[in-house]
């Protein structure tokens, strides 16, 4: 008789024991690493954040825009730790030192090649069941923006160059260049 293979659950302590330098997210209590971003990532990173911010800012509106490294723990519990590339979060409550606890209401992922499967599934899957209203994959390779409004139960697809609407905010639109 064979003995039946424990699966092993990881927990938020678990990522926050990490060496320094090294980072991870946990989805359901599964660690996933992750590579360090090239330069491409980090110039879309840096751009997209500068237009949001600047857009809120002009608006003078409440929500808060944060880049990557940020911990957004999904739900309520110790098995899930994200760090989305932007996270845009509008009820402030939710923003603590450590980082966001719930969803925030919008998150953008830059593309990488070692983290395609987890942006466009793994993650799909997890922000739109933890309440995010819209999440946006952005594909440098590709030159492409699929942005889901689950609120709106919609996906687009935009190439890069063009105006890109904004869904938690009418009239905002993003060129992704």
């Amino acid at each position: 008789m064979e003995a039946l293979k424990r699966e092993e659950f990881y927990t938020v302590e678990d990522i926050y024991a990490l060496p320094d330098g090294e980072r991870a997210e946990l989805i359901d209590g599964k660690i996933y690493y992750m590579a360090p971003p090239n330069t491409k990532h980090q110039l879309l990173v840096s751009e997209l954040h500068y237009q949001i911010k600047d857009y809120i800012r002009e608006n003078h509106g409440e929500c808060v825009v944060i880049p990557a490294p940020f911990a957004v723990f999904l739900n309520e519990n110790d098995r899930n730790y994200v760090e989305p590339d932007i996270s845009v979060i509008c009820d402030r409550n939710k923003i603590t030192d450590k980082g966001c606890n719930g969803a925030p209401d919008w998150i953008i992922e830059i593309v990488s090649p070692g983290s395609k499967g987890m942006d466009y599934f793994t993650k799909l899957f997890k922000y739109r069941t933890a309440g995010v209203r819209e999440y946006w994959i952005v594909d440098p390779v590709r030159q492409r923006a699929t942005v889901y409004c689950f609120e709106r139960e919609s996906v687009e697809e935009y190439s890069f160059g063009t105006d890109i609407p904004v869904g938690i905010y009418e009239g905002f639109h993003i060129k992704v260049e």
